[in-house]
């Protein structure tokens, strides 16, 4: 290979000093095709070969690998052809005498040329990208996987995130609500992937059917939808970004919190504290650059989209309604009617023509009985007998003072001290259980063992006033007269007795 220098006197000669080629070929001692060369390049371009050469032997088996790798575009990434396997099958089931290098490098080629390229976008103010990410963390002691939904804000690079016990509908529809709020407006237009929660069934020509809860949604806010290709999430890079940015930054180490509401503090205060940075091929601060995209955005509605999944029912003869494979109670004077269930995040709530009859803590379990004892105490007091293998009542911590009410009601008026029993805890559907509680304790004290006796306790200690009890609600107590005292009757006292002694020591 001729040296950079040897092409700089060459030229030099030839472009400067006039030497013609066939002289400068003979001073140089090379051909003048060679100096032809030299003069379209300053250095030495090296060996440029325009295309690898056919290998003779693989050549007929080209056509057969590559209709292999383009059946494999179709396939599992992890059960596509690896370069062995296919010089394994050429041998095999083609008969190819050749070596596995020339397949290898000729497998490595096609690959390389099918790998997908991508164009630089710009981004518009005003619109944003969601979607959904996971991550393990310390929820009350416990180590949980949970779900977090994700909102960005291509333009700015603004960004919510809010974790969930579960990637459901109210969840995802909870989490549009929640970063409208955080932003401060609504985006005009949201890009998703082609998620089910989004997304009940893709037709012809690509046309979405959205989903109830996410078209109520779109209808209550009026943002446009747009998706992404299916199975291509490059196409909302930004959210997919956001997505691994949080796993990485926000949740490592693994949070630890006592709720998902404390867990959610932590998050949208780190999103708040992200807007002071300054990313990469930007000289303003992303809150500054918020300011473009709020500027953008369509106002906030009056009152927001009310995010649960609304499922009609019926109460079952145990009192209990089914919602997502898990029963809840209700009071049971609302058995065998109809009833509306709503699935909120953390909550269910069960209405019956407009009131709302029943609200539980949401469990994410299989196969749950979520009770509250409250519910069958007014069937309890017609079924007393069921009270010990009651199960809506078998969780239910009550202080040791109602207990002991409970056996000294019982073992002085039997079944009939039970239904009483039964009647005190039914004071705490209109009271806190702690003033129960409290109103019992005091009963005991008195040794008023009675329903009366705590309900006026209770009452009194509300009102603030003294605890008088109205005997007359009592026939089988035994009553007391007291009448007025009268002078006469001491002067009575004094002649029943007889003369006084003398005094000693005294003469008459």
């Amino acid at each position: 290979m001729f040296t950079v220098e040897l092409y700089a006197g060459i030229r030099r000669a030839v472009m400067v000093d006039g030497l013609s080629r066939r002289e400068a070929a003979k001073r140089f001692g090379v051909h003048r095709n060679t100096i032809t060369k030299m003069l379209q390049f300053s250095i030495p371009p090296g060996y440029r070969r325009r295309e690898r050469p056919a290998s003779k032997k693989l050549g007929p088996y080209m056509a057969w690998i590559d209709k292999v790798l383009e059946g494999d575009r179709s396939v599992h990434k992890k059960q596509r052809h690896t370069a062995h396997r296919i010089f394994e099958r050429l041998r095999v089931e083609e008969g190819f005498s050749g070596g596995y290098t020339i397949v290898r490098e000729y497998v490595a080629q096609v690959t390389l040329r099918a790998r997908e390229m991508f164009v630089p976008l710009s981004h518009r103010p005003g619109h944003a990208q969601a979607d959904f990410g996971q991550a393990d963390g310390y929820i009350a002691g416990k180590k949980v996987r949970f779900h977090y939904f994700c909102m960005d804000l291509p333009h700015s690079d603004g960004c919510f995130v809010k974790a969930y016990p579960a990637e459901t509908a109210e969840a995802f529809c909870d989490g549009h609500v929640a970063a409208f709020d955080f932003f401060g407006g609504v985006p005009q237009s949201i890009l998703y992937d082609n998620t089910r929660l989004a997304v009940a069934r893709i037709v012809k020509c690509g046309q979405r059917l959205r989903s109830q809860m996410f078209a109520e949604l779109q209808s209550h806010y009026l943002f446009n939808d747009r998706f992404g290709r299916p199975g291509k999430g490059n196409d909302k890079g930004k959210v997919e970004g956001l997505v691994g940015y949080a796993r990485r930054n926000i949740m490592t180490p693994l949070p630890v919190a006592e709720s998902f509401d404390a867990l959610n503090a932590g998050f949208l205060d780190a999103c708040a504290k992200r807007r002071q940075a300054i990313l990469r091929g930007h000289t303003t601060t992303i809150a500054e650059r918020m300011q473009a995209d709020v500027a953008a955005f369509m106002p906030l509605p009056p009152a927001p989209y009310d995010a649960c999944h609304k499922v009609a029912t019926r109460v079952s003869s145990l009192s209990l309604v089914r919602y997502k494979n898990n029963d809840y109670s209700v009071p049971t004077r609302y058995g065998h009617q109809e009833v509306l269930a709503k699935g909120y995040v953390d909550r269910v709530e069960i209405a019956c023509r407009g009131e709302t009859i029943a609200v539980h803590a949401r469990s994410y379990e299989t196969a749950d009985f979520v009770f509250n004892p409250l519910h069958y105490l007014a069937l309890l007091e017609h079924k007393s007998k069921a009270l010990d293998q009651a199960a809506p009542l078998d969780d239910w911590r009550l202080a040791e003072c109602i207990h002991r009410l409970r056996r000294l009601m019982e073992s002085r008026m039997a079944n009939a001290g039970r239904r009483e029993f039964i009647q005190v805890l039914r004071l705490m559907e209109d009271f806190h259980q702690h003033q129960v509680e409290q109103a019992v304790a005091e009963a005991l004290r008195l040794g008023a063992i009675s329903f009366d006796a705590v309900k006026m306790l209770l009452l009194a200690r509300l009102e603030n006033r003294p605890a008088r009890l109205d005997l007359t609600f009592y026939p089988y107590l035994p009553a007391a007269t007291v009448g007025a005292t009268d002078p006469r009757a001491y002067l009575g006292l004094i002649a029943s007795a007889g003369p006084l002694p003398a005094t000693a020591g005294v003469s008459a």
